[in-house]
């Protein structure tokens, strides 16, 4: 991708993370023949790593660097699985190391350049994209974190959310805030975390005041704004910060439960409907801020990196509308397709809020200039993640690039559904898992690899139907972007599944892109969306090729399919906290001779799983769940 020097010794910063990489001949070419580059940055942190990019004027990647995060999944509870958490100072300290790793990559670059070519650099704004609903509990006066950040996939609040539905159904509180109750959104992790963790409780009734719950931007926010807690460990990368700014973006507040999205504001009987009886002050809650304005300026020691210093933060969009931004979907009708951990189809629906019907979503683009823009948006919580359980959990493949060598050429009647955390839009049933069907003698691994694909495309060919049955609109082609676009085989079987063309965007990185280019608006860089919108290029377009005939018959079987992962999961008639599996049992593991697992009945775990060696025997798989097969 990058046109880098890979040779030579590495710098203590670039070995604080996976990849550091500059660009020198886009670089050079910036702002035309001016010798000292003006940069926009863009902090990108994701499910799965962080990263920090430099953006040119012209909109292209000068430099980049990216640090994997640990995906802690507890287990030592049987009602822990589906539990997934994060460290909360980790990711503080992956975006340090990652910003630390470019500037110091690019002071390198410039002082291997003849100054009359390359005389340095600035870094005139950043903006800050994140996973969304991602919740984090923290102490304002002592710094300390209450608890694990609850990552937004993760499934312990499901009979939170169901209780608080109770017999008015999920869409309960989707009249003010967009959204079904479900485990999904960050109100019902707030909840978890005042209903488990005792200092939080202790402290929001005898202190609420210094009492912060945040989505990942707002930690990060308010750790790039703050100071050190302990001075005497002000140069350690895993202290954490105080007296940051508290603050939020629309696009991020409207994921919670909390917020009304018609007066965009924290609502306080939405917040007693979700948290209740714990009384959560709104204080508690950051402030809601647009997606572009000028946020705050950094200061060095916040990071220990000079390079910081009086840089303003101007941007935050989560990252699904930071992609709908960098696709220069502005106008209504306008969407994308994200294909990453999970998958995000979004499309913009302008001043309108447009409530779904069809299992959508009704939430916030983005808020410029004083306009909010509002965005339909259908979310699958597995995509990408089901090509690593390929790999990490059945061996089947050794990286993610080799599901499309392997991949058979048609499924011959096999489907994957990757259920693995109930399924999200358009159907919301927490109750479903996992399941591959219509396995034969015939079937082997090419197989589950194309079935794995396939399963991302038919997902978002129903989130295409979704969106229009919503919005009246048919989408004439689909914008995509994520790491599942470099997949041809994947690529060509959407456009077929949907018949429509799908577009490749040339920077694919749109999600940081999406948060520079709001960062940049927000200081001038860009007069307006306009002038961004002329940036974005096509690389590659797939068009339909398959029959009718032949789509018909495939969707048929993923409908099918569909009805076979449901019901797998009950409530429990004793516990309306708990969740047990329609077959009960004790979960053991056991290895057959190709060393693949097979595991029995379980209560709390798997339903079914009874698995031979993939490699050409019959079989079936039932009730599959991804944290079980993902303990650490």
């Amino acid at each position: 991708m990058f046109g880098v020097k890979s040779g030579g010794k590495k710098s203590e910063a670039a070995k604080a993370v996976d990849t550091v990489k500059v660009n020198s001949q886009i670089l050079l070419q910036a702002n035309g023949n001016s010798i000292k580059k003006e940069l926009i940055g863009a902090i990108d942190q994701g499910t799965s790593s962080t990263r920090f990019l430099l953006f040119t004027k012209e909109g292209r990647i000068a430099a980049w660097a990216q640090k994997e995060t640990t995906q802690i999944f507890p287990s030592d509870r049987e009602d822990m699985v589906g539990w997934h958490e994060h460290d909360p100072l980790e990711i503080w300290k992956t975006v340090v190391v990652c910003i630390r790793a470019v500037v110091d990559a690019l002071d390198r670059e410039v002082r291997q350049h003849n100054s009359r070519i390359l005389a340095g650099y600035e870094i005139l704004s950043i903006g800050i994209t994140n996973q969304r609903e991602t919740t984090i509990a923290w102490n304002a006066e002592t710094g300390e974190i209450y608890y694990n950040a609850i990552v937004w996939d993760d499934t312990r609040t499901v009979a939170i959310a169901r209780n608080i539905a109770g017999s008015s159904g999920d869409d309960r509180l989707r009249g003010k805030t967009g959204l079904p109750l479900a485990s999904y959104f960050a109100g019902t992790k707030v909840r978890w975390l005042l209903d488990n963790v005792d200092a939080l409780r202790e402290d929001l009734s005898t202190k609420p005041e210094t009492v912060r719950f945040g989505t990942v931007d707002t930690w990060i926010l308010y750790q790039l704004t703050g100071t050190p807690a302990l001075k005497e460990l002000s140069s350690s990368l895993l202290s954490s910060n105080v007296g940051g700014l508290f603050a939020t973006d629309v696009s991020n507040a409207s994921r919670w439960l909390f917020l009304d999205i018609h007066k965009v504001q924290w609502d306080e009987a939405l917040v007693d409907a979700v948290c209740g009886p714990h009384k959560v002050p709104l204080t508690a809650l950051p402030k809601v801020m647009a997606s572009s304005e000028v946020y705050a300026k950094l200061k060095k020691e916040s990071t220990g990196i000079g390079k910081l210093e009086g840089v303003p933060v101007s941007a935050i969009l989560g990252d699904q509308q930071a992609a709908l931004f960098g696709q220069v979907a502005f106008e209504p009708g306008e969407a994308k397709n994200t294909y990453g951990t999970g998958m995000f189809l979004m499309m913009n629906t302008g001043k309108k809020l447009v409530p779904s019907t069809h299992g959508l979503l009704t939430t916030i683009a983005y808020k410029i200039n004083d306009e909010v823009v509002y965005a339909l948006e259908g979310s699958v919580s597995h995509s990408g993640s089901t090509i690593q359980w390929l790999r990490d959990q059945l061996g089947i493949i050794q990286k993610a690039s080799d599901s499309e060598r392997l991949a058979s050429n048609h499924n011959d009647g096999l489907y994957l559904v990757p259920a693995f955390a109930g399924l999200f839009a358009p159907h919301w049933r927490p109750d479903a898992r996992g399941c591959v069907v219509g396995i034969t003698a015939a079937h082997h691994k090419g197989h589950f690899a194309r079935a794995a694909l396939e399963a991302a495309a038919y997902q978002a060919r129903e989130l295409f139907e979704a969106i229009a049955a919503d919005s009246g609109v048919a989408l004439k082609a689909l914008k995509v972007d994520g790491g599942g676009t470099n997949n041809k085989l994947l690529m060509q079987f959407q456009a077929d599944m949907i018949d429509a063309p799908v577009v490749i965007p040339e920077v694919q990185e749109t999600t940081a892109m999406g948060a520079a280019f709001a960062a940049g608006l927000a200081v001038g860089v860009w007069k307006n969306q306009q002038e961004i919108r002329a940036l974005w290029k096509e690389s590659e377009t797939f068009v339909p090729k398959m029959s009718q005939k032949t789509r018909q018959k495939n969707w048929t079987g993923w409908k099918k399919a569909i009805t076979r992962s449901l019901d797998w999961v009950e409530a429990s008639p004793e516990d309306g906290d708990e969740f047990f599996d329609a077959e009960e049992g004790r979960i053991t593991h056991h290895k057959n001779n190709e060393g693949i697992g097979i595991v029995r009945l379980g209560g709390m775990g798997l339903s079914l799983i009874l698995v031979a060696a993939l490699g050409g025997a019959a079989g079936f798989l039932l009730g599959c769940k991804r944290s079980e097969l993902t303990r650490r």
